[in-house]
């Protein structure tokens, strides 16, 4: 039997979590996030040391906020800020705007490009993300009755407390982590899991394991909505739909990080886009030459700033993630602004001959013909002052056909989509690493690149 509804939750037929907030107008929601953003701006001068420097160097201060634009007038941080400010002041910082014995709560970035760093939380803070947590689990459809499997990362991860929000909404939370693939198959049997968050990659590598312990995922299994995160993935079609053939499941895409907190965006049941938490977290997407706003559907870089978190606040942080967004109504009847997915990140961005391109543009490909397995690697390297990719993409064990007519064909679908030409390189099914987290995707061989 699920567990016991939280005294917050609205009657499983009701389709809004909170549907005056989440269905308010534009302006609406402008007027709310301005009002928020004052209040932050001033706790965040008056309370961190670092931007009582930082807003005085810059020759901001949050009196003069006016309008949401108006925040463009501040200084940015990114993750080397951080770095350095908790080393300079450990052991969390000088942007800490709290007493350390309000804080009840920290994760810690997994420190794959650098020093770990610590993000924060206050009661208050910690009780506010898990609201939102169970707000989004409630527009992807998650409800009291299901079974909800948590299997990713407990250890420091800002992830791993986001199990919470199920609970919140009355949701059976089975708190798995990151157990064996055949461990954790036999808990989602066992139990009869209806729902599980993982990553794309690890989504993919446990309904293949799944098959290949001979489990007939559609019969034996309960799964009827996967959550996932970490990975462009969830966002590219094409791999969303091989993923969801593969479950006989329905997926849908979170996007947060630890550095505000766990899940911050995610697709609703339409699935198109992810909307925003946009009462805690003030949205940019800029040029990130130029630092301009982009265009609805455009490009650009990921600028985050925090509305409510006040352990400590993040004004204008830099994710580094490549985004496209749009602010037009959901057919959900949902209003915030939506996340069009991550088409990657910057330094994940390969520039070939002057070309942008991003491990996400060319998984489309891979995981749209189903001739291929759907893994693939990118290689880079540069000969005779010339960069030269090279992309190991697997054919699928059915495949009959001629590797070269294979091959002929990705690079011609390649050519199309990014104007990159590249060699193209068929490995037999199976010969790529399978990933347990995040897939590592690129291998930049080159040497001064930038030289």
């Amino acid at each position: 039997m699920p567990s016991a509804q939280h005294p917050s939750a609205p009657p499983s037929d009701q389709k809004f979590w909170d549907e005056a907030l989440e269905t308010q107008s534009r302006a609406e929601w402008n007027a709310l996030k301005l009002r928020l953003l004052q209040q932050h701006l001033a706790h965040a001068y008056q309370h961190s040391a670092y931007y009582q420097s930082s807003f005085d160097a810059a020759g901001v201060h949050p009196d003069q906020v006016r309008c949401l634009d108006d925040i463009r007038r501040f200084p940015f941080i990114d993750k080397q800020v951080l770095r350095e400010r908790q080393l300079a002041v450990p052991p969390f910082g000088d942007l800490l705007a709290v007493p350390e014995r309000d804080i009840v709560y920290i994760s810690a970035s997994s420190g794959s490009t650098g020093v770990p760093t610590a993000s924060p939380f206050t009661a208050q803070d910690f009780d506010q993300w898990i609201d939102y947590e169970a707000r989004q689990f409630w527009s992807s459809g998650l409800r009291p009755e299901d079974r909800y499997c948590h299997s990713l990362n407990f250890s420091l991860f800002v992830g791993g407390p986001c199990v919470l929000g199920a609970q919140r909404l009355g949701a059976l939370s089975i708190h798995a982590g990151t157990v064996p693939s055949e461990r954790l198959l036999a808990i989602i049997r066992q139990f009869q899991a209806t729902a599980i968050w993982t990553t794309p990659s690890y989504a993919w590598y446990l309904g293949e394991t799944a098959v290949k312990e001979g489990i007939d995922i559609r019969r034996e299994l309960n799964i009827k909505r996967i959550f996932v995160a970490g990975e462009p993935g969830g966002s590219i079609p094409e791999t969303r739909q091989r993923i969801e053939a593969l479950w006989g499941a329905s997926i849908y895409d979170y996007y947060g990080l630890s550095d505000i907190f766990g899940s911050c965006a995610g697709m609703c049941e339409e699935k198109h886009g992810l909307h925003w938490a946009e009462d805690h977290i003030l949205v940019e997407v800029l040029d990130p030459e130029s630092g301009a706003p982009v265009a609805e559907g455009e490009r650009g870089e990921l600028v985050l700033t925090t509305l409510k978190k006040v352990a400590r606040p993040m004004i204008r942080f830099r994710t580094g993630d490549i985004v496209s967004f749009t602010s037009d109504p959901c057919a959900c009847g949902r209003t915030s602004q939506r996340m069009l997915g991550v088409h990657g990140r910057l330094d994940d961005m390969l520039i070939i001959k002057g070309v942008n391109v991003f491990p996400s543009d060319i998984e489309a490909i891979a995981r749209r013909d189903h001739d291929f397995s759907g893994e693939y690697k990118l290689i880079v390297e540069r000969d005779h002052h010339l960069d030269v990719l090279t992309v190991e993409v697997e054919r699928a064990a059915a495949y009959a056909g001629a590797d070269a007519e294979l091959a002929a064909r990705f690079a011609r679908q390649l050519q199309s989509v990014t104007g990159v030409s590249a060699k193209v390189l068929i490995l037999p099914a199976e010969t790529l690493p399978r990933a347990t987290h995040k897939a590592k995707r690129v291998e930049d061989r080159r040497t001064g690149v930038w030289g």
